[in-house]
């Protein structure tokens, strides 16, 4: 008796009935056969030099950037992101590649003084050969490229397992980085939650995108072998707003953060505390700027709001506002494509839902505060630390309370959404594990340090 291989099959969100892709699921065996041929390819690359690697960096980026229409309407198609994100994650996509086109030029040790007697110490950093990379839907070119290019600049190979639901999207990439380094230098391997375990048994590093439960999984999965693992994972982000705030200026902030790409983005806000006075004013304000959020076609350039990625989705965001009071949104839309309005709810209990897991979807909570120590308490009380933004007029009074945050990034009088790909990215808590990402932080991650002693022959032990 034979058993079913399970398709991948790949749909557009706004239009369900438009399949991008669907392939057959290559299995454990194919994932272990990738990463033999990128080890088997990972020594040439690193022999090569810094002048090849950097050289073909360089040419992945100006690749990326000739097609980057081409690659903002797949992102479209086939994750539903708005065309006007779509665009900018392609001009990220490609200012990364730029950016560690340079990194093959970097120094990679430090020569020292002996404690004593004659001879050298040398640190070097090395790599640490195939790189498994696995990654999720929602930015389909940024987040693998600001693994792979790393990777790949240090001397790595690298094995790529994308989310089923952007599969276009990475063997597209896979095509337009294949082009400018070896034969298994750089390999995509589609599939699920087989190939991605088979993954992380069989890579030198891991480095992992997605939710809590299945990051903490890889994790576990990586240290018991003894390698190298980092996992971004979930977030349940707050954005603190102080009565002294401009509070127009913060509301539409707020609202972008909640609703850009339907709030499909671990960075998105989901919980909003308002401290004090700034409570009436912002109810307000952030309901009108939720209500007056762009919700439509993401192909079309004014959509800031498009569809979940599949139903799902939709379904469980939908169920995640039930019973609350509504102060926008809280409607599902009638119409093709799996689709929620920006929703704004109030009265949350302390034990519901929305205050303990990463819904990932267009809706947020209002919540009091009765000064700034309480809203951090409220902020630092959820199981994820990712982000903050904290909106205010007065530095002063931000900066007593900043430290006390227990998140990875915290973002002055702006969204909590927006990342900077040249600086560390990472959080707190349920939300990641192990090193940071991106910056030069990723050239440490994806390299091992050695220390050499260089003593003159014949030196006495």
């Amino acid at each position: 008796m034979t058993t079913a291989v399970p398709d991948i099959t790949s749909r557009n969100p706004a239009d369900p009935a438009d399949v991008l892709l669907r392939i057959p699921a290559p299995g454990a065996f194919a994932a272990a056969d990738a990463v033999e041929r990128a080890r088997a390819a990972q020594p040439g690359w690193l022999l090569a030099g810094a002048s090849a690697r950097s050289a073909a960096l360089g040419a992945v980026a100006a690749a990326l950037d000739g097609a980057a229409d081409e690659l903002a309407a797949l992102a479209v198609r086939e994750v539903g992101k708005p065309l006007a994100e779509a665009r900018a994650e392609v001009a990220r996509t490609v200012a990364i590649w730029r950016y560690y086109a340079q990194a093959p030029f970097e120094t990679t040790g430090a020569v020292h003084e002996p404690a004593a007697g004659p001879g050298l110490l040398l640190t070097r950093r090395r790599p640490h050969g195939v790189a498994g990379l696995i990654t999720p839907w929602n930015f389909p070119f940024a987040i693998p490229s600001w693994k792979a290019a790393p990777a790949l600049a240090v001397g790595n190979t690298v094995v790529l397992k994308p989310a089923p639901e952007a599969t276009a999207c990475a063997q597209r990439l896979a095509e337009i980085v294949q082009q400018a380094v070896p034969p298994a230098v750089f390999t995509v391997l589609p599939g699920g939650a087989t190939e991605g375990n088979a993954l992380v048994s069989a890579a030198d590093v891991v480095s992992f995108t997605g939710s809590t439960p299945v990051g903490r999984a890889v994790a576990g999965a990586a240290t018991a072998r003894g390698i190298p693992v980092q996992a971004e994972m979930g977030g349940l982000n707050a954005a603190l707003v102080l009565p002294d705030a401009d509070i127009e200026h913060a509301a539409g902030n707020i609202a972008a953060a909640i609703a850009g790409y339907a709030g499909q983005k671990c960075t998105a806000t989901s919980r909003v505390v308002a401290v004090g006075a700034a409570l009436d004013p912002l109810r307000e304000a952030l309901s009108e700027a939720l209500r007056a959020v762009a919700v439509g076609d993401p192909a079309d350039a004014a959509t800031v709001c498009g569809p979940l990625i599949h139903e799902g989705a939709r379904d469980q965001v939908a169920d995640a506002w039930r019973g609350l009071p509504t102060l926008a949104g809280g409607v599902v839309p009638e119409r093709p494509g799996w689709y929620v309005a920006p929703t704004l709810v109030e009265k949350v209990s302390p034990g519901h839902r929305l205050l303990r897991e990463e819904v990932f979807g267009p809706v947020a909570a209002l919540l009091p505060a009765d000064d700034l120590a309480h809203a951090v308490r409220i902020t630092n009380s959820v199981p994820y630390g990712l982000v903050t933004s904290v909106h205010t007029a007065d530095l002063n009074t931000a900066l007593r309370g900043l430290d006390a945050l227990d998140t990875g990034m915290i973002r002055l009088n702006a969204p909590s959404t927006g990342v900077d790909f040249h600086l560390p990215f990472g959080g707190s808590k349920a939300s990641s594990h192990g090193p940071r990402e991106q910056g030069r932080a990723a050239l440490e991650f994806y390299t091992s340090a050695r220390t050499y002693t260089l003593a003159p022959a014949g030196t006495a032990a």
